[in-house]
This record gives C-alpha cells, sequence and structure tokens, in this order.
C-alpha cells in the first residue's frame, strides 16, 4: 500500500490550479539579493503518503531561477504535528511567512494574514471554484488559500459485487443496505466500512448527515441537532450496525485502516478520496466509484476538503508571499510537477484543463464535483475544537445501544461552550 499511497503528490497534482494568472506587487520589486521568505509546509509518512519533500525542493529550486533576488527558506514538519508547530511559531511572535495548515480562521480573526485581495488579482480570487473560495472566507474576506484539495466518492469493489449478485452502485440508502446485505451472504467481514474513528470521523459523519438533508450548521451556527441529523445516525445505527454491515467496530475504524482494508478484499464499499485510486491499481483491486447516494435517492452535496496556504503579515513580505503563490499556482509549475490521481484542481481553468488531458481522466467525476462542495465550518475559531469533540463522540451514537439524539445534543452543547470559548479568547 505504501508504494501505491506515494502517488500522492505535491501541487494539487493535476493539470493547473489558477491557470494563468498574476500576483500584485509582482512588479517594481527591489532587485536586491537580500529578500527572503520563510515557508513552512507538511510532510507526509508512509501512513498518508511519501513526503513530499523532493517535490517541494523542485519548486524551490524553479522559482529561485524566476525570482533569484528572493531567498526560500523551506521548514517541513510532519503532517500530523503542522498545526500545533504553526500555533506556537505565531504564539512566540514568530510566524513563518508562508504556511500550510488545517486551521487558518483564527489567525484570520486576529488580523495576522494578508487576505487574498492583497496576495491575487481579482482575476486569479475570480478562478477559484467557488465552494472552496466561500470555505476559505472569514467574514466574507478570503484568507485561506486552498490546498491538496478533495472531495470523495463512493468506492466498491466490482468483483465482490459481481459474487454478490450486485448489478450497479446504490442510489439510495435502501439500495446501499441490500448491497451490504448480499455482500454479507458471500463472507464479506465488513460490507460497508463506516470510517467513525478518531482520525477523520467528521468527514465521514458529515457526508451522510449531507445525504440525508443535514448538516453540521445552518445559516446562524452550529445545528447538530437537526432532526436530519438525528434521522440519519438513527438510521445508520439499526440498519447497518445492528445488522453488521458495517464491520465490527465502526466507531474504532479509522479511514488509513479502512483503506488498507478494502485493498485487501475485506471491504465492500466504503466512502474514499482519489487517492485510494492509485494505491487500488497498484494492488490490483477490480473498483468503480460511484456518487454518495442521498436518503431516498438521487446525489447529495459531496463533502469538501482542503488543507490551507496563509500569508502572514509579521514580516511585511507581501510582494515575495505573492510572488511565490503566483508561482505555485501558475499553470506552468503545477503541470511540471504535478500529475497524479490524488487531489484535485481548485480553479475552475484547471478544472477545464484537466478534463483535456487524457491522463486525468480518472479524476472527471471527482472535478465534476468540485462545485456542489459543501465544507465542515472550516472558516470558524472554534470548529478545530468542535472537530475534536465528533472525532471522539460522534461514534457512540451508532453503535447498538446509542442513543442519536443524545450524542447529538451533547455536540450542540460542546459546540456553544467552544463558540464562548472562542469569542474569548
Amino acid at each position: 500500500m505504501a508504494r501505491a499511497v506515494r502517488r500522492r503528490q505535491f501541487l494539487l497534482r493535476t493539470a493547473g490550479l489558477a491557470g494563468t494568472t498574476a500576483a500584485f506587487g509582482l512588479t517594481g520589486c527591489s532587485t536586491g539579493s537580500d529578500r527572503k521568505l520563510a515557508v513552512l509546509v507538511a510532510s507526509y509518512d508512509e501512513s498518508v503518503g511519501a513526503s513530499l519533500g523532493d517535490q517541494w525542493d523542485s519548486v524551490v529550486e524553479a522559482f529561485g531561477k524566476k525570482h533569484p533576488d528572493i531567498t526560500v527558506t523551506l521548514e517541513r514538519v510532519p503532517f500530523n504535528r503542522i498545526d500545533k508547530v504553526l500555533a506556537k511559531r505565531v504564539a512566540a511572535g514568530n510566524p513563518p511567512d508562508i504556511a500550510q495548515s488545517n486551521i487558518f480562521a483564527p489567525y484570520a480573526e486576529d488580523d495576522l494574514l494578508y487576505s487574498g485581495s492583497q496576495i491575487f488579482n481579482i482575476a486569479t480570487q475570480a478562478d477559484f471554484i467557488q465552494s472552496f473560495a466561500d470555505a476559505g472566507t472569514v467574514d466574507s474576506t478570503p484568507y485561506g488559500v486552498p490546498f491538496l484539495a478533495s472531495t470523495p466518492r463512493l468506492f466498491y469493489n466490482k468483483e465482490l459485487f459481481r459474487r454478490a449478485g450486485i448489478e450497479a452502485a446504490p442510489t439510495s440508502w435502501g439500495e446501499l443496505r441490500s448491497a451490504a446485505r448480499a455482500l454479507k451472504a458471500i463472507g464479506v467481514k465488513t460490507p460497508y466500512g463506516l470510517q467513525l474513528g478518531p482520525e477523520a470521523a467528521e468527514d465521514e459523519a458529515l457526508s451522510w448527515l449531507l445525504a440525508a438533508g443535514g448538516g453540521y450548521t445552518d445559516f446562524t451556527g452550529y445545528d447538530f441537532e437537526a432532526p436530519a441529523n438525528t434521522e440519519a445516525l438513527t438510521w445508520i445505527r439499526d440498519e447497518l450496525v445492528a445488522e453488521g454491515l458495517a464491520g465490527p467496530a465502526p466507531a474504532e475504524l479509522n479511514r488509513t485502516t479502512a483503506y488498507g482494508q478494502f485493498l485487501a478484499g475485506g471491504i465492500g464499499m466504503l466512502i474514499a478520496h482519489p487517492l485510494l485510486m492509485g494505491a487500488a491499481d497498484q494492488a490490483r483491486i477490480p473498483y468503480a466509484h460511484a456518487a454518495f447516494p442521498a436518503k431516498d435517492g438521487g446525489t447529495p452535496a459531496p463533502i469538501g476538503l482542503s488543507d490551507w496556504l496563509m500569508a502572514f503579515r509579521k514580516n511585511e513580505r507581501r510582494e515575495e508571499c505573492g510572488a511565490f503563490l503566483d508561482f505555485l499556482y501558475s499553470g506552468t509549475s503545477a503541470l511540471t510537477y504535478g500529475g497524479s490521481q490524488s487531489a484535485l484542481p481548485v480553479t475552475y481553468s484547471a478544472s477545464d484543463a484537466a478534463r483535456e488531458i487524457p491522463a486525468q481522466r480518472p479524476l472527471r467525476k471527482f472535478i465534476d464535483q468540485l462545485a456542489e462542495a459543501r465544507f465542515a465550518p472550516v472558516n470558524m475559531r472554534s470548529w478545530p475544537a468542535v472537530r475534536d469533540t465528533i472525532r471522539t463522540d460522534m461514534g457512540r451514537a451508532v453503535l447498538p445501544n446509542g442513543d442519536p439524539a443524545a450524542v447529538l445534543k451533547g455536540l450542540n452543547e460542546a459546540a456553544a461552550k467552544a463558540e464562548m470559548d472562542a469569542a474569548a479568547g
């Protein structure tokens, strides 16, 4: 699996990102050699994807040839520590100029970041796919630049489906349950891989809630107790988990483990991201994917995921940040360093270009979902704390003796507290 997952590559790894764009401040720059830029990025171990260090080095080297007057200092931090390391640097008054993180809202609210309009011109900002652009805003101002973006689909093992007599991917929850029952009847240990373990329970849960017409928020803030959410979790508990169709321990099943079990033939179907395609190709698993079904049929909005890049104001290097981000998001750079089945383009121009490249054909269905993607409230300062509570509590709601209404009420209370703490802090 490690060799296969190494196909998770860099720079949003498709046909490109921002097409032909230009950043503010790229003209009239100083020609001195003392201009500097500190960039903090994540590195990945083999459980998530191979180290991206080599490609980052290539990017910095190529950037240096185009901008010899700017010296880039690149620092890599393991992906599971990047948020804490960045927070510590910011608290100490020593942020990098550009950083990758899962979190940007607190820094934006504290006026520590350049906004998108200070870095990119209007044409570049307009080229970002609206759903991703909106997710990167705080108070309607863009601060988080989408990076390593993705949206999932329902993957299934075609050979297991054939043996179970399942003719097509499910298009409703009733069909999903029927398919899971058929898979169980032929001995599949985990017909549906319900990933509610602490690694990424918030993503699996949100997919189901959206498919039932619910979600984490409404127009006023958090709304875990929406009736659709209770209905969704109750259905999962009674129709999947209670019947043994979601494996032995869905509240403990993490995404990485689930992907490995799918590649070993132990899971019949699961929600997964494009990076699973490369791993399945390497493992020679006969797979296909389809849109995750809505509860009563049809196609709901998929979830959107992204890391974020942000530019800090501390060292007053707006021009240098703009030059680097423009280079990073240019079509030429992304074509040179990108290209795989791992992440998706986040601009309209790049999405159009990707559809025309034969090598990117496997990504087309994922790309087509991007405009409809719905995000967890990543632009709220309280979200990291709320996310952690979802990871520890959500799985309990679907256990055979679980109480979805009680768990959702607890999440609402935890969210209210997190909002108060965020306002006070």
